[in-house]
């Protein structure tokens, strides 16, 4: 495969890769055969989008992608138990990890019952005194006042604190990988258990939760009475499904689709509050929910208290809402003060160590646990590896890892786990969290590089760019903008199409506070349109430099194109993240 436009070095060192030559011809029948734009075609061709599914594609609807319930093991169990609670007027403890999905799918529990007029008690563990998943005490606890207690976005590994709820009933309703035996639970509804077909392995926990939603509206149904409205929680599952990086794919694509357009009426009084004190001003897309309002929500998990983010999603109360958002929001500001100091002796170290290798890693005292995630998922990026950061509080480390498309990060965590590399360790394909102790930690993290060498990541060059075609400024309009968003959402195993401007010239550059860059670009003749880019964090690598010192030089600049809406005008704006010289 050619380099695209000759790009084998761009100027932070990736390499262009444009459409294959069947992606070419696939969007060259496409375009003839539907009335599609071809930069759209483009777009669907690198999907693997028949023409004859064009359509269906670019509407995704419940209706047709909705799966049955039913489908899912211990479902029925589930639900039957459930309404027994509801009917005979039980106490419901709910169980939620501290993440966004953990606080989404206990918000739309809280949210279904109180609609049917029953209210549940919330309980989200300490992440540092506590730490993920269900615990013994807590549990104990909870099974002395309450019936029923219901386990989201954890438990599946949960054995011990399980058993522990002794004279309460436990659901699990979670999306982890499970182990070889499942834990002493009524019911554990998991797409990921080990004797699932993997069918929709996709789901994260909200989305789990939401089929059990169906599967009650269905049995009222068969009794003559109603459900709640489950479509207007869908703004729940849209933001779960994003903040997780569950894949945007098959029934998730119409989940987030619709989520979107019910999160844009305004209606749940969290999030209204959430995206006033983010100054987010335009109705939320895909991008806002796992960049803007889930690091929010996160943000009391992180370094506040563990169930701010669950009660804003469940709060009716205006007022209540308004007072949780501000809260989150200063969190939110002390989390980055503290990731930005962490993040920067994690990469110095795992560069130190050579990136070349399976996997990325770094270990630290006192690195604060609710931020080791993200500077992961930083490292993950910088690297093009699976990274796992730790932090250690005397002998004991906790750390969490994220990974690359096509490594299951997950599994290979467990392996280690069971060969007693491990105190605790678990997760999914793209995300893990562990513990161990400081004599485990080289032999567990040489070990964690075989595993993942395995599994093809040591074959991984530099982060490629790939580009889905060549755009020139007049062609770049808010309508074909329009028309390319509708084959989203983007995201997760749904990478959003990016263009390229070929030789193009930079007419205005200036620094926007200490990283980001932004600048306005046309094509050589100068007598075209000019487009707006923002490039952030441009000056963390060489692209801030040299576009802001431009001269006379011509550029290929490569990103995703966008709407930007600014005092009710709408103009195209490139996200730019990546430039050449011509």
């Amino acid at each position: 495969m050619s380099d695209f436009l000759n790009v084998a070095a761009s100027l932070s060192g990736r390499r262009w890769i444009g459409p294959s030559g069947d992606e070419i011809r696939a969007a060259e029948a496409l375009a003839q055969q539907s009335s599609l734009p071809p930069a759209l075609c483009r777009v669907l061709a690198r999907r693997a989008v028949p023409p004859e599914q064009a359509g269906e594609f670019l509407n995704p609807t419940l209706k047709n992608l909705l799966p049955d319930p039913r489908a899912l093991k211990d479902m029925e169990q589930a639900s039957e138990r459930f309404l027994k609670a509801l009917s005979r007027g039980e106490t419901i403890a709910i169980f939620a990890d501290y993440d966004v999905d953990g606080g989404a799918a206990a918000a739309l529990l809280i949210d279904w019952l109180r609609q049917m007029g029953k209210e549940a008690s919330l309980y989200v563990p300490d992440r540092i005194t506590e730490g993920y998943g269900p615990n013994p005490a807590a549990m104990k606890d909870l099974a002395q006042g309450h019936d029923l207690i219901v386990c989201v976005d954890c438990g599946t590994l949960g054995h011990e604190a399980i058993a522990a709820a002794e004279g309460a009933d436990v659901l699990v309703l979670d999306h982890h990988l499970g182990g070889e035996t499942l834990p002493p639970a009524l019911a554990v509804v998991n797409p990921n258990r080990q004797d699932e077909s993997g069918d929709l392995h996709y789901l994260c926990a909200a989305g789990v939760v939401f089929l059990l939603l169906v599967e009650l509206n269905r049995r009222l149904r068969e009794t003559g009475s109603g459900g709640p409205d489950l479509m207007a929680m869908l703004d729940l599952v849209a933001l779960a499904t994003v903040a997780d990086v569950a894949p945007l794919v098959a029934a998730n694509r119409a989940l987030v689709r619709q989520g979107l357009k019910v999160m844009a009426r305004r209606r749940r009084p969290g999030l209204v509050a959430l995206c006033d004190a983010a100054r987010l001003d335009t109705a939320p897309e895909a991008y806002h929910l796992g960049f803007v309002l889930g690091p929010r929500i996160n943000a009391g998990g992180r370094i506040g208290k563990a169930d701010l983010g669950a009660r804003l999603l469940a709060t009716s109360d205006p007022h209540e809402a308004a007072a949780l958002a501000e809260q989150l929001e200063r969190l939110n500001h002390e989390r980055r003060e503290v990731e930005t100091a962490v993040r920067a002796a994690a990469l110095d170290q795992a560069r130190a160590r050579g990136l070349e290798g399976p996997l990325a890693w770094a270990a630290g005292d006192g690195w604060h646990p609710g931020v080791i995630g993200i500077v992961a998922a930083r490292l993950k990026e910088a690297s093009n590896r699976p990274a796992v950061v730790i932090g250690f509080e005397g002998d004991e480390g906790k750390g969490s890892g994220r990974s690359v498309n096509g490594v299951d990060l997950g599994a290979a965590i467990q392996q280690l786990k069971a060969e007693g590399l491990l105190v605790k360790g678990g997760g999914h394909r793209m995300a893990a969290g562990l513990s161990l102790t400081r004599a485990q930690l080289e032999p567990a993290m040489q070990r964690l590089g075989e595993l993942l060498a395995r599994q093809g990541s040591g074959r991984l060059g530099p982060a490629d760019l790939r580009l889905d075609g060549l755009l020139m400024p007049p062609a770049a309009t808010p309508e074909l903008i329009e028309q390319i968003e509708a084959a989203g959402p983007f995201g997760a195993a749904a990478p959003a199409p990016r263009f390229a401007f070929p030789e193009m010239m930079i007419h205005h550059a200036r620094r926007v506070g200490d990283t980001h860059l932004k600048l306005s670009f046309g094509d050589a003749s100068g007598t075209g349109p000019r487009i707006d880019a923002i490039c952030f964090g441009a000056f963390d690598g060489p692209l801030g430099a040299a576009l802001l010192n431009h001269a006379d030089v011509r550029f290929h600049l490569a990103g995703r194109l966008e709407i930007n809406t600014w005092g009710g005008r709408r103009r195209v704006q490139l996200r730019l993240e990546d430039a050449a010289t011509a």
